[in-house]
């Protein structure tokens, strides 16, 4: 305050120049004294009334306050010697914030001993003074879900030394011992967050064909960025496999789209849509907001990554890269949400779960998914992100070592991401358009862009107090462009094809159609359609059901393969690698799965697919590392799978955390619960259904 006072010109602590040196030290601390008093009084109370206003909102006022609550310690200065112009006061108080922010956190960490005496003593007040002796000793664990990071691109950040947190886990200097080992697993067909994190929390992605689909029976469109869909997802799986989810026994679910079963809930999709005081999905933003020096840090940091990416957009057009998206409009802030906001909250709940001493934590951190998509899976965007990352995960791992019970940390991502020019990009329409051309309808004159499917843009809209409309919340169909003049006869009486994107994975419906559509169906009305999909450069393979052949995988050159003849490296799959054939498989027998499923081609020398969305890094579909996302996990813990297997499928990686989390807390309930439900394997033991989850305040 002392500096601060004689560098800003509207700023002083004296009321006259005659005032002795030890006047204004008493005057500066009078002043300090009272904003911080005021702060730790007066801020947790303003942010909680705060709530009821949109996060970002809360994230721009966050100034304001500061400088209010400066102004009035400055009054509180018995000689009225203090002042400052309001504009001055929100430079002062947020300089404060910050200093006291940087220092604290320095002071904690070098002194060990205290930090540990602290972590110790908030731990048991969080408990209530109360210790619980059956768990005592026992290691909790924490899950970090590195969202759409590839195996083959960590493996690269590694190597390059972009996260040397993680390279000192697996690959410590000098003559120190690995502590965890990496390896791949692979997706379902569906390669994205919806069916990977529903089936690693809950045990199932049943029906769960892409990030979006359409459903002929209620008419509506599901979407895994929607509150309303992921509540209904999660609702099923609970149905399906008569098991809570993963973190059922003293678990903390932090910025997933599911909750898994947990108590303690912050920033989880699936509950957004609920309403009541219990249950706001921006009940984790108090606990972190509610420190005014959290609040001042993440609000500069917000602004800092919105001028950081206009600033990279603005040096990609000038250069002319390519493949390139647009990224203007309101993206800059979507893209600082996901990367300051979120991660801030999510790390800052994730400490508090620790310190609380809980036994399984799963926390989502989207900011390198989010960026990949726009700026290249290995740009330079994207590669300073997972260095931001690895300072996050630093932090997680040393307050481990201070938490009140050992915990061993794994890292795990949910997909990997495919790089390449998008389908619009590389071929001037959109799957869309290229369908409605191939079955004799209009094309609009001005391409319609179909819209990015990243999560972190409805995270955004959930913060705003948006609504999703239309296709995004899961209650109606999303329509077409409005025809204007055909360019071909076509029946009047038949509705538009509905189609939606997922990444490099299209989805084709006919609403009219009852049931599954077949060839035979989609050949009598549109006859060209079949042929123009299979034949496009841009397309990989189409899955259409036959009446007289069953399931049939249509492909370039008139490839047309059944499904009980299909097989890895053949046909149309011939590129898309081990596994392949079954994940088609698996997908076609989904209640769900469109008319026609339609992923792009994937070229094996470069690794790139075309996305049927804006994006030049995507997953969804099949082809490259997508499907290839990886598992860091302790050695102290059994070998995910046996020597020469495989991981397949995201509930198979369900079955593996759940076996880690016994084999540190050993069974939650009696093998005969487990055994009442043929769905699980009575060895793993079962974890109830709970109706307890509550938003976690405190945490």
């Amino acid at each position: 305050m002392l500096a601060l006072a004689g560098i800003l010109p509207d700023f002083q602590l004296q009321s006259d120049d005659s005032e002795s040196v030890t006047a204004i030290a008493f005057t500066a601390a009078w002043a300090a004294g009272a904003f911080g008093l005021l702060s730790a009084l007066v801020w947790p109370i303003a942010v909680r009334a705060l709530l009821l206003v949109p996060a970002l909102v809360l994230g721009l006022l966050v100034f304001f306050l500061n400088g209010s609550l400066l102004l009035l310690a400055l009054s509180l200065i018995p000689d009225g010697s203090g002042e400052a112009d309001p504009q001055t006061a929100v430079v002062v108080a947020a300089v404060m914030s910050a200093v006291a922010s940087a220092t604290s956190t320095a002071f904690a960490v070098r002194d060990d001993e205290a930090y540990r005496r602290r972590l110790a003593r908030l731990a048991q007040r969080r408990r209530g003074g109360r210790r619980d002796e059956g768990r005592h000793g026992m290691p909790g664990t924490l899950f970090v879900q590195l969202d759409g990071l590839g195996h083959d691109t960590l493996r690269r950040a590694l190597d390059q030394g972009l996260m040397p947190t993680v390279a000192g886990l697996v690959e410590p200097p000098g003559d120190r011992l690995p502590t965890h080992r990496l390896t791949p697993w692979y997706t379902d067909w569906s390669s994205q967050t919806g069916a990977s994190q529903l089936g690693i929390l809950h045990g199932t992605n049943h029906d769960v064909p892409a990030f979006r689909w359409y459903e002929k029976e209620s008419g509506r469109t599901m979407v895994c960025s929607s509150p309303v869909s992921t509540a209904e997802l999660q609702r099923r799986a609970i149905e399906r496999t008569g098991d809570g989810g993963l973190l059922s026994y003293d678990g903390a679910s932090r910025g997933n789209l599911f909750s898994g079963g947990a108590d303690q809930l912050a920033l989880v999709l699936s509950i957004a849509a609920r309403r009541g005081p219990n249950n706001r999905s921006r009940a984790g933003y108090f606990a972190y907001f509610s420190d005014p020096a959290n609040a001042v840090r993440t609000a500069m940091s917000f602004v800092a990554e919105v001028v950081r990416e206009i600033h990279s957009s603005i040096r990609s057009r000038l250069r002319r890269e390519t493949p390139r998206v647009g990224r203007g409009g309101f993206y800059p802030f979507i893209r600082a949400f996901a990367t300051v906001v979120e991660r801030d909250v999510v790390v800052a709940a994730v400490i508090g779960d620790m310190l609380a001493g809980r036994t399984a934590i799963y926390a989502d951190l989207v900011a390198y998914d989010e960026v990949a998509h726009h700026s290249g899976p290995r740009s330079q965007d994207a590669d300073k992100i997972l260095r931001r990352l690895d300072r996050s995960l630093a932090l997680l791992v040393k307050v481990a070592e201070h938490a009140p019970r050992a915990y061993r940390v794994v890292l795990l991502s949910d997909h990997g991401q495919s790089p390449g020019e998008t389908f619009e990009g590389r071929f001037g329409l959109t799957l869309r358009d290229y369908v409605r051309a191939s079955c004799g309808l209009h094309v609009p004159r001005r391409a319609q862009r179909t819209r990015s499917g990243a999560e972190a843009r409805d995270a955004v809209r959930i913060a705003l107090h948006r609504p999703a409309t239309g296709a995004e919340d899961g209650t109606a169909p999303q329509q077409p462009g409005t025809p204007d003049t055909p360019v071909a006869p076509a029946a009047p009486a038949d509705p538009d094809p509905i189609v939606l994107a997922s990444g490099n994975l299209g989805l084709i419906s006919f609403p009219d159609l009852p049931g599954r559509a077949t060839r035979e169906d989609i050949d009598r009305r549109h006859p060209a359609l079949l042929r123009m999909l299979a034949g496009h450069p841009g397309i990989g393979f189409v899955l259409v059901r036959s009446e007289e052949h069953g399931a049939l995988l249509l492909g370039p050159g008139g490839a047309e393969i059944p499904l009980a003849e299909l097989r890895d490296g053949e046909g149309p799959l011939r590129h898309f690698g081990k596994g392949a054939a079954n994940a088609v498989r698996r997908t076609d027998g989904f209640p769900h799965t469109a008319d026609l499923m339609v992923n792009s081609a994937y070229d094996p020398r470069t690794g790139q697919v075309h996305a049927f969305e804006e994006q030049i890094g995507s997953h969804g579909g099949m082809g490259g590392e997508q499907t290839r996302p990886f598992l860091l996990w302790p050695l102290a813990l059994s070998r995910p799978a046996r020597e020469g297997q495989e991981i397949v499928g995201a509930e198979a990686v369900h079955q593996v955390l759940r076996r880690w989390l016994r084999e540190c807390q050993g069974p939650q309930v009696p093998l005969g619960a487990a055994q009442e439900s043929p769905w699980k394997d009575p060895a793993e033991g079962g974890f109830p259904v709970t109706d307890r989850a509550v938003q976690d305040e405190k945490a």
